[in-house]
């Protein structure tokens, strides 16, 4: 399991609700969870949250009571295959990968620990992102989105009136920033190893293409993509208009340049909007340019996930406990904390007509038709990590064979994971 980088800087933190043993001293259930931990600070810890939510869980289900463990998403995979190991398997772990436990046949199908109410209730496109082999085993929990974002002000100096909608109005425009508003990185552009993989989507998505085909299979080295990573080298990268090289930049230092009025345009999640926000900046949202009108629109989402193990038999018990955490009050509360975007049609709704959230706009429109990882793939961190190493290689000289190694790469071990 990996962090899916829906949002930075971990915190330590671990809360013991409830004992730590499988059964209560009043011979009634113990659930336990295993959770990743979304804050910045003491006074924002996820353990703030789950210690809330397991109290009046506890109130509401007598004979129930949950053990919460709130750990850093630096820890959290070793953590959980520990305990695992040490005999000690969770009933629930929320984190930001499914795939690996479902090979190892360590988890309840969604259809065993979710009301039929509660499975109607979460998106369709993150249902079907949940799924491995067609049977769904990863319940979303929390998710996000990319949009393009822009600084108004760089763009009333550089005389541009509306946000590029295609390549070469972004090329145009990029150009324009250089030439009249100095010091200013036009177009921010990372392939470095923290999130290359989320910019490398968005980018050959709005080229016509993308990582993998819609049942899992790798289609990194396509002619598409050579087409829209050679787009980059050579109408953005070899002109200046982005970093010096981009695979050395990560995502956090061009969100932070961002706010500080250093870039002018980049793909930005909700995270970003509230830190440029309180910053100052103002800024605008809209949609992911792309090569041609005639190449659909990009809609991006990643999500973190909650998982049902059956190590325990506590299914009726976790069944409960998932029910009500995915409760409109309870998701909504999680989400607004951590300025996140909703996984369930009714909070989803909520957001979309509350006022407060208008800045979320054109996140919130992506997300029922949103295109994700091939989370299903149990060969997807492996798959992942190597595209954070590399990919910034496909933006320079030689670039088509970057894209060919990766793909080689990836279809081996897809193999493996196929195999065993």
């Amino acid at each position: 399991m990996k962090r899916s980088a829906l949002i930075p800087v971990p915190l330590v933190g671990c809360l013991l609700l409830s004992g730590c043993g499988v059964l209560s001293g009043g011979g009634g259930v113990t659930l336990s969870l295993v959770a990743a931990d979304y804050g910045t600070n003491d006074s924002n810890s996820s353990s703030n949250y789950w210690n809330k939510l397991a109290k009046d869980f506890e109130a509401a289900n007598s004979g129930i009571k949950v053990h919460v463990d709130v750990v850093p998403w630096s820890d959290i995979d070793k953590h959980v295959a520990d305990l695992i190991a040490k005999g000690d398997t969770p009933d629930v772990v929320q984190t930001g990968g499914f795939a690996d436990q479902v090979a190892a046949d360590r988890l309840y199908p969604v259809g065993d620990v979710l009301s039929m109410e509660a499975q109607a209730n979460l998106l369709d496109s993150f249902n079907k992102a949940g799924q491995v082999l067609g049977s769904q085993y990863g319940i979303p929990f929390i998710s996000s989105s990319r949009v393009f974002v822009y600084n108004k002000a760089i763009f009333q100096k550089a005389g541009i009136s509306a946000p590029p909608t295609t390549w070469e109005e972004l090329r145009k425009d990029a150009e324009l920033i250089k030439t009249k508003v100095p010091n200013v990185i036009p177009y921010a552009l990372p392939l470095g190893p923290e999130e290359a993989q989320a910019e490398s989507m968005i980018w050959t998505m709005s080229g016509g293409g993308a990582l993998s085909d819609s049942v899992g299979n790798y289609t990194i080295d396509s002619q598409q993509n050579r087409d829209t990573f050679k787009w980059l080298r050579t109408n953005l990268v070899d002109k200046g208009l982005t970093y010096p090289d981009p695979g050395e930049v990560d995502r956090k230092t061009a969100f932070t340049a961002f706010t500080k009025g250093e870039v002018a345009m980049l793909n930005g999640h909700p995270a970003l909007l509230k830190d440029a926000a309180a910053a100052g900046i103002e800024y605008g949202t809209a949609a992911v340019p792309r090569k041609s009108a005639d190449v659909k629109d990009v809609s991006f989402g990643v999500a973190d996930w909650l998982m049902a193990f059956k190590a325990n038999g506590h299914r009726a018990e976790i069944k409960k406990f998932l029910n009500f955490t995915l409760s409109k009050q309870n998701t909504l509360e999680f989400d607004e904390e951590y300025n996140m975007l909703p996984v369930t049609q009714d909070t989803l709704e909520d957001m979309s007509e509350n006022p407060q959230h208008q800045d979320l706009t054109q996140f919130l429109q992506n997300l029922p038709n949103a295109n994700f990882y091939p989370y299903g793939a149990p060969s997807w961190d492996k798959v992942s990590s190597l595209i954070k190493k590399q990919m910034g290689g496909a933006v320079k000289s030689g670039g088509d064979q970057v894209l060919s190694d990766l793909q080689a790469t990836a279809a081996s071990e897809a193999s493996k994971s196929r195999q065993g």
